[in-house]
């Protein structure tokens, strides 16, 4: 099979398109013919660093295809040993193509629990954009915010897979969406799948713009860039809930402790899912006909040119590889 290889970690250019053996299914898995993957900013650290993980390295943890047992469409389930707790992932978990070959390659070894049927109404890039990101906006949203109909939810980044997946999923839960990003042009794209209202963090008086949109703050804040915490929970009204899922912005943030206990205000750690939560997104995927945003698709051979474009950050929704 042909695949992306890497040697070294390092820089985009560390990937290698070779041809490789074909994977043989480990008791209870299951060979799926990829037909698309997708990138994920994990992809990026894991590629740049390794974490600990060891070389040569299939990456990717987004997939869709065609199972060998069955012939059925598919779609992966990217968590690999949940456990038992649904509130978190236990001492066992780890991620499809960390220390296990991914989905950058045209065929993939996966447990059988981890294949859904594919939702009919989407193509074979929408499906392979959804996983990672719509599974970490669906919990976000709904497990770990509780997000009600009526309510308002401020997205703060408006560009990611997951921004753009939380913008259209609390839209169809009847919820006002807000959304920041650096740029207009983001800005003016994501009013199309749900945003009322956008904001430009990079103005010094954007906490003002959303208080004083919103008569006194939000209810609920979907933040990837972590660093910025302070400034996003003074968004918050009071009892408000911010679930954060990254720390693209950086590792470290500072907060006043009197506002978070005066405002009686709820931070939430979120991060993928559980195997339940990725079935209830895929429902809701089927019942509103959700179309995931992707802004590029690239065939494997350009692996290095979409990490470019996905460390360049100047995406808009999913980056996606074609694999046939």
């Amino acid at each position: 099979m042909k695949a992306a290889v890497i040697h070294s970690w390092g820089g985009p250019e560390q990937f290698s398109l070779e041809t490789v053996p074909d994977p043989e299914p480990g008791p209870g898995e299951v060979i799926v013919e990829l037909h698309a993957s997708a990138l994920n900013w994990h992809d990026a650290l894991v590629r740049q660093t390794g974490r600990g993980f060891t070389t040569p390295s299939i990456l990717g943890l987004d997939g869709a295809g065609i199972r060998q047992d069955t012939g059925e469409k598919t779609v992966i389930f990217p968590g690999l040993n949940w456990g038992r707790n649904a509130a978190a992932p236990g001492g066992d978990f780890s991620i499809l193509g960390d220390s296990t070959n991914g989905t950058y390659a045209q065929l993939v070894a996966v447990p059988v629990e981890n294949l859904f049927p594919m939702p009919k109404h989407l193509s074979w890039a929408e499906a392979a954009a959804l996983p990672c990101a719509g599974l970490t906006a669906y919990r976000a949203l709904f497990k770990r915010a509780q997000l009600r109909p009526g309510e308002t939810v401020l997205v703060i980044g408006a560009g990611s897979g997951v921004s753009t997946f939380a913008i259209m999923f609390a839209a169809a839960a009847e919820a006002r969406v807000l959304a920041t990003s650096s740029s207009h042009d983001k800005l003016d794209s994501v009013r199309a799948i749900g945003v009322d209202t956008g904001f430009l963090y990079t103005d010094p008086d954007w906490v003002q713009q959303v208080l004083e949109a919103t008569g006194g703050g939000v209810d609920v804040i979907i933040n990837g860039a972590g660093a910025n915490l302070r400034d996003a929970m003074a968004c918050l009204k009071p009892g408000g809930r911010i679930a954060v899922f990254g720390s693209s912005g950086g590792s470290t943030a500072t907060i006043d402790i009197p506002d978070l206990y005066w405002g009686q205000v709820s931070v939430l750690g979120t991060t993928l899912g559980s195997p339940d939560d990725f079935g209830r997104m895929l429902e809701m995927i089927d019942k509103y006909q959700i179309r995931p945003l992707i802004d590029s698709v690239y065939p494997l051979t350009e692996i290095v040119e979409a990490h470019r474009h996905l460390e360049s950050r100047k995406h808009l929704g999913k980056l996606v590889l074609s694999l046939r």
